[in-house]
């Protein structure tokens, strides 16, 4: 794999992380930003920088790319000037949340210029794609899954889905929805407890050693909510924009979605609120509003 020319299409907050990933593992690495700023750091650690979409199409067999939405993944792919154009990529790898009609869609116009897309969603936060712990869910024909899988180890741990075009799509809008609730339904405890007086932090270590433990008690809240920080590495925008690409397949494919619908809400509001750039932690925050109380605890250090 350290001979194949890497190229990577989108290094803001994740893409950054993971194609310095890519570098640090000694990959050849080509660059492209739409915003300029963004490849510099990559640049001064041994990537080239390629000034054009077309440009980097030009010099790398396998592209990543990290989008943040299905139109700039469908135009970064598929547009002109794009992936499609090239005569040198082979693999197209999408790490972006897209939902799976767009991820078909692409696999199929891709395949009539004899590339291959491979649908890579991943999961675990900026803390996953800087310590390289992320989840990646690949749905691709198996020989491109074989060619690529020691190289996603780089990014983390590749969990091969299926060989249907989207179906890693359809997994993480799945894990995402969970995700979302999680952070909302514990919202709603957490606030009550802290209302009926108790300290979040006990709650949160009877949550995790009892049948209420979910990835909000084990995780979120612990680090990002009782210290009152809101920086665990997710925008509210994009908690937003999954929970509505899930909704929106599952009403295609028939799946009624009420908990969901309500968790949409929430977010909804929480971006309304607090801002789309908020962290989606923050969803704990328009409960607390209208109950008049905080879930804040300090660390056992500075406690009296």
């Amino acid at each position: 794999m350290t001979e194949l020319r890497l190229g990577f299409a989108g290094v803001g907050k994740m893409g950054g992380l993971m194609a310095a990933r890519l570098i640090k593992a000694g990959h050849p690495l080509t660059v492209f930003d739409a915003n300029d700023l963004a490849a510099e750091p990559l640049v001064k650690a041994g990537a080239k920088r390629a000034n054009t979409l077309r440009d980097l199409a030009g010099h790398a067999e396998i592209i990543f790319a990290s989008l943040p939405t299905p139109d700039v993944v469908r135009e970064v792919a598929l547009g002109t000037g794009g992936i499609a154009e090239s005569g040198t990529t082979k693999l197209f790898v999408d790490l972006s949340t897209t939902g799976p009609r767009v991820a078909r869609m692409v696999a199929e116009g891709l395949a009539a210029k004899g590339i291959t897309a491979v649908d890579c969603p991943v999961s675990g936060g900026l803390a996953g794609a800087r310590n390289g712990t992320l989840a990646l869910m690949v749905s691709c024909p198996a020989a491109a899954y074989d060619q690529l899988q020691e190289v996603l180890e780089v990014f983390g741990k590749p969990i091969f889905v299926s060989e249907i075009p989207g179906a890693a799509q359809t997994m993480k809008l799945a894990n995402n929805l969970l995700a979302a609730c999680a952070i909302a339904i514990s919202s709603e405890a957490f606030v009550f407890g802290v209302k009926g007086g108790l300290d979040p932090a006990t709650m949160c270590e009877v949550f995790n050693a009892s049948s209420g433990r979910n990835t909000a008690t084990l995780d979120k809240f612990p680090r990002s909510v009782l210290p009152g920080t809101f920086d665990f590495g997710f925008s509210t925008a994009l908690a937003f924009k999954d929970v509505k690409l899930c909704l929106d397949e599952a009403e295609a494919l028939g799946v009624p979605t009420p908990v969901g619908n309500a968790v949409r809400q929430i977010l909804g509001l929480t971006q309304a609120m607090f801002g789309p750039e908020s962290d989606f932690t923050s969803m704990v925050r328009p409960f607390e509003q209208w109950a008049g109380v905080e879930v804040r605890s300090p660390p056992k250090s500075e406690r009296a």
